[in-house]
């Protein structure tokens, strides 16, 4: 995938907020992985925590949730993931399904769960494909230090696999209510 139009970098920015980002859909609407129209989630083919091979087919039907992090077992991580897991019910009672997705190991999803009881899937996009065609491996700065790296995003896709809403460079706090706000107007 060639890289994203800067308008969209441009959207992706305000999202430091925590804003949804329709404008940014629409422009990757227009992007080659999406062709024209309305965007659709990317398939994909990724190992489970939970020893299978899920699919963008395998969860269609309902709403879904898939939310990128960087690695398992840091801080912002860490609260991202309770954060779903402690809202996890009341997404349920929506209809909704949760997924994690980061470049990390099935092995190292395994103690992340088991640490810190998480109530749904985890998929090792170790090589980074799916992040990828999304636009949320992307370069990084720490400390300054400059690299490649997953940038935290949530999506919210509906039933028929068509993005309903979009969160880019997320701060944890206060994001899993805008999930969720988001997630009442599916059902």
């Amino acid at each position: 995938m060639g890289p994203l139009p800067e308008q969209f970098h441009l959207f992706n920015n305000r999202q430091a907020s925590g804003g949804s980002c329709r404008t940014a859909c629409a422009l990757l609407a227009s992007h080659s992985i999406y062709g024209a129209g309305i965007m659709k989630f990317p398939n994909f083919s990724l190992p489970g925590s939970d020893g299978k091979t899920h699919t963008l087919k395998d969860h269609l039907g309902k709403p879904l949730v898939v939310y990128f992090y960087p690695k398992d077992n840091t801080t912002g991580c860490t609260n991202q993931a309770c954060a779903f897991r402690d809202a996890h019910a009341r997404l349920r009672k929506l209809g909704v399904t949760v997924i994690g997705v980061s470049p990390d190991s099935i092995a190292s999803h395994g103690r992340f769960i088991a640490k810190h009881t998480l109530p749904f899937l985890l998929l090792a996009d170790e090589d980074h494909a799916l992040a990828e065609k999304l636009g949320v491996w992307a370069e990084k700065k720490l400390y300054g230090r400059t690299y490649l790296g997953i940038v935290r995003s949530t999506f919210l896709i509906g039933a028929d696999g068509t993005v309903l809403e979009e969160w880019r460079s997320v701060k944890v706090p206060g994001h899993i209510d805008a999930v969720i706000e988001a997630a009442k107007r599916t059902s």
